[in-house]
């Protein structure tokens, strides 16, 4: 009996204090260290990742400016059948507003981004403030009055724009980037021909990242393989040359390209003197220009993740193949090859999601046929100020980013890379 009883009672530790919750303490001890040491880094990634992704996307469909500036336009109209012209309580409702935003000034704020919608309705807003307060005859509605003040107001379209906008987020600004448009019914449909950009923008986007990662994967595999397979001493000096650029600024990189692509740059007078052509050739300021700086700014993107693949697969194994009567390429195409594929699926991943965020290199070796998404979203946050259109069309490229990284996880594997 006592034995029994000596086996089923807890342990306990020197102190009397049983051992089960003494464990329990001591790892929650450690969890909680270890939660202290990663939380700074937790808290950086917030503030300088998260937070500002968070925004930018909230900004893509942002849309308070009817909503702030004209309230209670935009909570009568809301009851609106979207079929004559609103009731007499809507045109009253505006007038009040517009009353409220000629002494705070902020008209211009809310004709701003009305105006987008329709063009001229920036004049309509600011012509119809400058006569508020209304006064009015006997017997006169707000909405003759608003009509005489100008005859646009009694258009529906107008007032199909405002009642559009009187909620405080919209599609407006996704559906601009992609080209598309907003039907009176509230959904979208494709611009006139005439009317499209962005689409044409984002499709050269996608062909110039697809070209140069295809020109950086033809000379950096090469490469790679090469310094793989070189005594480690040649490697290690040959690769500081591949990490040499690093150390360099890409504005200055451009500009060095700008020195010797330009007509009367080192390459052309080099070619001239040799008698190779007979004119300068057209290097710089258009596509040719933009693949060749792009491709010697990324091609380390390719060869490092390469390298550090090949690295690790021992040469025995294409030796052992060819000596048991394999060819060489078929060998290396069969056993060398798919032990690579990690690193530079990796390594091309990596090129194209900085292609297609690129600037300062089309920018300014560039023609404007060579701009990419990431020149206007700059050009719509310095030049026009218009946050929504950037933020969309950032929302859009952040969206291209993540879908790209889904299918390199979905076809060669992410867990490949760190077994590499």
């Amino acid at each position: 009996m006592s034995e029994s009883l000596s086996v089923n009672a807890p342990l306990t530790a020197a102190d009397g204090e049983p051992l089960k919750l003494k464990l329990a303490r001591e790892r929650r001890n450690k969890q909680l260290k270890a939660a202290a040491l990663v939380a700074p880094l937790a808290i950086f990634l917030l503030l300088t990742f998260v937070i500002p992704i968070v925004t930018l996307l909230k900004r893509s469909v942002d849309n308070p400016e009817v909503v702030t500036y004209l309230p209670q336009t935009s909570q009568q109209i809301a009851g609106w059948d979207r079929r004559a012209l609103p009731s007499e309580e809507v045109f009253r409702a505006m007038a009040q507003d517009l009353t409220v935003a000629k002494e705070a000034k902020t008209v211009s704020e809310v004709a701003k981004r009305l105006n987008m919608d329709i063009s001229g309705f920036r004049s309509l807003l600011q012509k119809t403030a400058r006569k508020m307060p209304l006064e009015l005859a006997a017997g006169e509605s707000v909405r003759d009055r608003f009509i005489q003040i100008d005859e646009r107001w009694g258009d529906p379209d107008h007032w199909h724009v405002i009642a559009k906008n009187a909620k405080s987020w919209t599609p407006y600004y996704l559906y601009s980037s992609l080209d598309l448009r907003e039907t009176k019914a509230g959904s979208p449909e494709l611009a006139p021909v005439e009317e499209r950009a962005f689409l044409n923008i984002f499709g050269r986007t996608l062909w110039i990242s697809l070209w140069v990662t295809v020109f950086c994967l033809l000379l950096g595999y090469p490469l790679a393989y090469w310094l793989a397979n070189l005594p480690a001493r040649k490697s290690n000096l040959l690769m500081i040359l591949v990490l040499l650029p690093f150390w360099t600024s890409v504005l200055v990189r451009v500009a060095s390209w700008i020195v010797l692509l330009q007509r009367e740059g080192l390459i052309n007078s080099a070619l001239m003197n040799l008698g190779i052509i007979g004119e300068p050739l057209q290097l710089a300021f258009n596509r040719v220009g933009v693949y060749i700086a792009m491709v010697h700014i990324l091609l380390p993107f390719v060869i490092l993740p390469a390298y550090s693949v090949m690295k690790s697969i021992p040469q025995t194994y294409m030796r052992a193949a060819i000596s048991l009567g394999d060819h060489p390429f078929a060998a290396f195409w069969k056993i060398y090859f798919p032990q690579t594929v990690a690193g530079v699926a990796a390594g091309a991943l990596l090129v194209f999601i900085m292609c297609i965020g690129y600037y300062i290199t089309p920018a300014l070796l560039g023609s404007p046929e060579e701009q990419m998404v990431s020149y206007y979203v700059a050009f719509y946050t310095n030049v026009t100020i218009n946050w929504g259109m950037a933020a969309a069309l950032g929302s859009l490229l952040l969206l291209a980013t993540m879908t790209l990284y889904a299918v390199y996880s979905k076809l060669v594997g992410a867990n490949r890379l760190s077994l590499g």
